[in-house]
């Protein structure tokens, strides 16, 4: 399997999904923290995110590749989305939940606000997972965007991923087709400030 190589010279090792297991902090932040902000999702084509609170989607390597970029990060989300979570905090992770309401969640750090749950992240690098508020407040943080683009339009959705036209420039596609395992046609998608 071929490397990757950042802009910047770096060399990338790749992880089993086929993207980088790391990339080289950006040289001008574009948010006060010390660490990399990374928002990771599964968007339809139509930008949508979810429906009653549970994904749109079954894909077993986007999963994988979830869990190979996340793991052993800290993992940033709301508390509907930590709800939505079928065993509650996600192991081999550091786990921050923002709620306004909850002070309080077992194996998480709880924040009122998305500022003060990055301003406790100090160095390390973050994953936002969600919801569709969180990524929308996190859209002028973010370093990264790491996406799973499925190539569908769901019949039911209500919460969507926001736009992201402007400002973001793709670094790395992996494209995937139909099989046994997945309905969908997908796209592996990482983008840069550019």
């Amino acid at each position: 399997m071929a490397l990757s190589y950042f802009p910047h010279g770096a060399e990338l090792h790749r992880v089993p999904c086929g993207f980088p297991a790391g990339i080289p902090k950006s040289p001008t932040p574009f948010h006060q923290f010390d660490n990399m902000i990374t928002i990771i999702a599964a968007v339809a084509e139509n930008r949508a995110i979810g429906f009653e609170n549970k994904l749109l989607y079954w894909l077993p390597n986007d999963l994988k590749r979830f869990k190979a970029l996340t793991t052993g990060h800290t993992i940033l989300m709301g508390r509907k989305t930590f709800d939505s979570l079928p065993k509650g905090a996600l192991p081999n992770r550091r786990n921050v939940v923002i709620s306004r309401s909850v002070t309080e969640i077992p194996g998480c750090d709880v924040y009122p606000t998305l500022e003060s749950a990055l301003s406790s992240c100090k160095e390390e690098d973050v994953f936002i997972i969600g919801g569709a508020s969180i990524y929308e407040q996190a859209m002028t943080l973010a370093d990264r965007l790491c996406l799973t683009i499925i190539h569908d339009t769901p019949e039911k959705a209500d919460a969507f991923f926001p736009t992201y036209d402007d400002g973001w420039k793709e670094t790395i596609r992996e494209d995937h087709d139909t099989d046994e395992k997945h309905n969908q046609k997908y796209s592996f998608v990482d983008y840069i400030r550019g």
